[in-house]
């Protein structure tokens, strides 16, 4: 048995495809995993556990029947769905995690983060985060209706497309939008561990590093744009690899 991390979906209405292909992990591999995570941007936007819409009615639906049968749920906050809450949780069965955590995983300290937090070359971007992850705001935030904060989703993604669309014409995505290495390190040393699990930049990969003179590894899971991603870990090692959208 294994256990399974997957992040960077950004289910939307307007890709079924992705939707189906989680469903079909729900329902196939993920019932013989010891525990599901998964860290953040489930959502490509999320603007309260009030909204009744899909794809996250039918999401909540899934991840509760694979919790009922067994396999725990862990859910981080991505930088798309911070606003994922208790009620939703409770839908869904699952268990909400601090951003960053640690976690014991096969007697190995794993620090599990969404990601965000180690891209500090992007200060606007840092700012954004701040400002929005404020206890205050939020609880202005859902209080409006939500037709109005539907509406600031639609813009904020907006804004987000023309951000990164400065930086690729600046030639800065590569080092702006990605980690920064000494934030990795340091985060790593702070918290005393040698391996890390990310999202967020949609750069799947294992990464061999040394944090204060001792060898580490960072995986980097994938989006869920053109293929699925997973890590599949257990007591002999770990493995990413790509999943199919379609059948």
């Amino acid at each position: 048995m294994s256990t399974l991390f997957i992040s960077d979906l950004h289910l939307d209405v307007q890709r079924p495809d992705i939707t189906a292909a989680l469903l079909r992990l729900l329902e196939g591999e993920a019932r013989e995993a010891e525990a599901l995570y998964i860290l953040g941007d489930l959502f490509e936007a999320w603007v309260g556990d009030d909204d009744p819409g899909e794809p996250g009615a039918t999401v909540a639906a899934a991840l509760r029947s694979l919790s009922d049968s067994g396999v725990p749920v862990f859910l981080l906050r991505g930088n798309r769905d911070f606003l994922l809450g208790q009620a939703f949780a409770e839908r869904a069965n699952a268990n909400l995690l601090p951003d960053p955590c640690v976690i014991d995983l096969y007697g190995e300290a794993t620090l599990l983060m969404h990601g965000d937090l180690l891209c500090t070359g992007d200060s606007a971007y840092q700012a954004f985060r701040r400002q929005v992850r404020d206890h205050d705001w939020q609880e202005k935030f859902l209080a409006q209706p939500l037709a109005a904060r539907q509406a600031f989703a639609a813009q904020a993604r907006a804004a987000s497309r023309a951000h990164q669309a400065g930086l690729a014409d600046a030639g800065a995505m590569d080092s702006i939008a990605d980690v920064t290495p000494d934030a990795v390190i340091e985060t790593m040393a702070r918290f005393g561990v040698r391996r890390l699990i990310h999202g967020h930049t949609h750069r799947p990969a294992i990464h061999a590093l040394e944090v204060d003179g001792r060898a580490a590894t960072r995986v980097v899971l994938g989006d869920w744009h053109a293929q699925g991603s997973i890590l599949r870990v257990d007591r002999d090692g770990l493995a990413l690899s790509s999943l199919p959208l379609t059948c």
